[in-house]
């Protein structure tokens, strides 16, 4: 019997549930710590984000209107299959970041639990954002936090994975939807995680995910007027101040680069407050 032939895996964008090749057709090898080729990733541009802003941008109604409970069982799920998938992303963080295969675990593992542990938050931040506010009269008070819509995220560029779920699910958690630029010399796993939400219960749409160069991606989601937030953790090497700058044209919400904690704030940080005015039933 003759030898079959491996079939190399492809790695694309992920907008709107596809899995397209960039527009412009250009693609960037991905290479070891020791320089061994690994893969080509696909080199977004300035046209995928737009498609990926579209893409979000028609999700939001949908992934915002499921209630707090659903959106916690869907995310759930995606921990689910990404444990079931745990080999693969040991492998490809060996492979990206030079590990050994016992840190790639605790890195994998500790990706897995931190999604569990915003998908728990779901059907609970609204308790800790929202408030019901004393007041003089006879009236009800209450703050409810809602989605702000569309988040850019320029995720941390030294993980492959766990810096990844730390900026992407805490996002999620309220019902807004991401567009994430992944991290350029790390992609790999962006791409795994995106096919793990495609084969979950998440909608196509809700993250998209982009490869390539954050220089220059990021600028035309800082500028996009139908961007509603942008979260600038891995954009520390960028000239960051710039993109807020752009960003503050278009009234966006922006988180600066520094340390990724996870926190209910961060979930916080991507919602608006509604506050309600409701007369009291006078007897």
């Amino acid at each position: 019997m003759s030898k079959r032939l491996t079939v190399p895996k492809t790695y694309k964008l992920a907008i709107g549930g596809a899995f397209p090749r960039s527009e412009s057709g250009r693609t960037y090898e991905v290479v070891s710590p020791k320089g061994a080729f690994l893969a080509n990733a696909a080199q977004g541009s300035r046209k995928d984000a737009r498609d990926a802003v579209v893409a979000a941008r028609s999700a939001v109604k949908g992934w915002s209107g499921a209630t707090a409970y659903n959106r916690g069982q869907v995310l759930y799920r995606v921990a689910e299959v990404l444990e079931g998938r745990r080999a693969q992303f040991i492998d490809e963080i060996v492979a990206q970041e030079g590990l050994s295969a016992s840190a790639a675990a605790s890195q994998v593992d500790e990706a897995i639990d931190l999604w569990v542990w915003y998908a728990g938050w779901c059907d609970k931040y609204a308790q800790v954002a929202g408030n019901a506010n004393p007041v003089a009269g006879p009236y009800f008070n209450i703050t409810v936090p809602e989605p702000t819509g569309v988040v850019a995220i320029v995720a941390p560029q030294d993980s492959a994975l766990l810096g990844l779920v730390s900026v992407v699910a805490p996002a999620l958690v309220a019902g807004n939807t991401v567009v994430v630029i992944a991290s350029e010399r790390h992609p790999l796993s962006a791409i795994s995680l995106a096919e793990v939400l495609a084969t979950s219960d998440v909608p196509g749409g809700v993250v998209n995910v982009l490869t390539g160069s954050p220089a220059e991606i990021a600028p035309w989601l800082a500028s996009h007027q139908d961007v509603n937030a942008l979260d600038l953790a891995g954009a520390g090497a960028l000239e960051w101040v710039d993109l807020q700058i752009a960003a503050a044209e278009t009234l966006k919400r922006v988180i600066a680069p520094g340390e990724v904690v996870a926190s209910p704030e961060r979930i916080a940080a991507f919602t608006e407050v509604k506050t309600v005015w409701h007369t009291k039933s006078m007897i």
